[in-house]
């Protein structure tokens, strides 16, 4: 963990799905309420995707919970997002974007320096062979840390 991040949501579901070929780092503009459920971890991302839209970055199917504490005028919790970038950037990601199979993926969300921010990445798809390979990797290395661990257990 580096200067003040502390990670708030990770999308598991995206290194499975995806191959992540870039990630950027983006704000995210929040309403009042908003910013208080994301804090508190009431996020649900698992379908969510960032689409370009008139040189602007919006983040859709991202649900952050209403705020509890909050009193009648709280949040929709569906609406699209805006994210934050350089210009420079959202011009290389339309570039990316436009290649056939590329496609814009929330990785996780945290917070830094009291900011809520998130990772971006520029994602392809993965066949069911790539998925089977993922699962044997994953597989494999944990059957090499349980002989690991066994033997300096003794």
């Amino acid at each position: 963990m580096s200067e003040g991040r502390k990670i708030i949501a990770e999308n598991r579901k995206a290194r499975f799905d995806y191959s992540i070929e870039e990630t950027y780092e983006c704000g995210i503009v929040l309403q009042g309420t908003e910013v208080k459920s994301v804090k508190n971890g009431n996020i649900s991302f698992p379908d969510s995707f960032a689409e370009i839209i008139n040189g602007e970055v919006w983040l859709k199917n991202f649900h952050i919970s209403e705020y509890a504490y909050s009193s009648i005028f709280n949040h929709n919790p569906d609406r699209p997002k805006k994210l934050l970038l350089h210009r420079e950037e959202i011009k290389k990601i339309t570039r990316k974007v436009e290649e056939k199979g590329n496609t814009l993926i929330p990785i996780n969300f945290y917070l830094k320096n009291g900011r809520v921010k998130l990772t971006l990445g520029v994602c392809k798809g993965k066949k069911m062979f790539d998925k089977r390979a993922t699962i044997k990797n994953r597989d494999i290395e944990r059957d090499i840390q349980r002989e690991f661990s066994k033997n300096l257990r003794g």
